[in-house]
């Protein structure tokens, strides 16, 4: 039967394992050194994860997807997701990472931007493969975490060890930007294929049952969790997709309003907006003029 298991705590995550507990809010995780081992769970996650897998030894899923992973593959998991793992029979797990407590980082600097890691919220196809060299570097980060729990504690313990695992995140980040660097030519067929969805999207009628497009909804079109399509088109772009999707928004008002004889409030109903006000707001503020003055100016 498959448990469920609540993660509330670090302590629960070292007990399934069968490891020690040194930190009650943090622990640096060696699972070669595990002394049980469970077989088929799932993991209601309520702090925060990461896991270089070092070894393929089983699965892991996330929703319906099974977790593009290898040796050498960070995987990670923020509070309120939840991940099923499938242990193969006779394997002992191996890897490396850490779990941090969301009441670790209260009152820090991360804490205030942890939400900014938006790679804790990818797809179990979007996880990160890391080089020889990156590999080095995120078990040094983690080294230093672990040598800054062993230490006594005193008034500084706590931001320092923030501190460190914000170090290990920001050096995650760039290693996704390398990723992302390195899969430009995927990239940039996931973008045109973008283009081609939002053409559609205004073409085909759907802003009226739909409403206005989203950042979600291409996201999911192109398999792709909106935070990863979001970064991916920054990190392509330079704009948001968010942006991108406005402007083209925008430009279909413009030729809609010049082009037609169409009530101002017909076409806001065509490109999505509920009222023809909030479209007025929008249009002047990405414009300058309001729908009927930009009509009498091109017309």
């Amino acid at each position: 039967m498959n448990e469920i298991i609540t993660l509330d705590s670090i302590e629960k995550y070292n007990k399934l394992f069968g490891l020690e507990t040194l930190h009650p809010l943090v622990s640096v995780v060696d699972l070669s050194e595990a002394t049980t081992f469970p077989t088929h769970f799932t993991l209601n996650y309520g702090v925060y994860a990461l896991f270089l897998k070092e070894t393929r030894c089983g699965d892991i899923r996330y929703g319906k997807q099974t977790y593009d992973y290898q040796e050498g593959t960070v995987v990670s998991f923020a509070p309120g997701q939840v991940a099923e793992v499938d242990m193969q029979e006779g394997a002992r797990p191996a890897g490396r990472g850490l779990l941090f407590h969301p009441d670790l980082i209260k009152g820090t600097s991360l804490g205030t931007e942890i939400k900014t890691y938006s790679f804790f919220s990818y797809k179990s196809n979007e996880a990160l493969h890391l080089s020889e060299e990156e590999k080095g570097i995120f078990l040094n980060c983690i080294g230093q975490i672990k040598g800054e729990m062993t230490r006594s504690t005193d008034r500084l313990s706590k931001r320092l060890l923030a501190r460190n695992i914000q170090l290990l995140l920001d050096y995650c980040m760039r290693f996704y930007e390398r990723q992302f660097a390195t899969r430009a030519t995927v990239n940039r067929d996931i973008l045109s294929k973008f283009e081609g969805l939002l053409d559609t999207y205004f073409q085909s009628g759907l802003p009226q049952t739909e409403g206005l497009p989203t950042v979600k909804y291409f996201a999911d079109k192109v398999c792709l969790s909106p935070n990863y399509f979001g970064d991916l088109f920054k990190k392509e772009t330079g704009k948001t997709a968010q942006e991108y999707i406005r402007n083209h928004l925008i430009d279909t008002a413009k030729e809609l309003i010049a082009g037609t004889d169409k009530s101002i409030t017909q076409i806001a109903y065509d490109l999505g907006f509920q009222y023809s006000q909030h479209f007025n707001r929008v249009f002047k503020k990405s414009v300058g003029y309001t729908p009927v003055e930009y009509r009498r100016m091109v017309g």
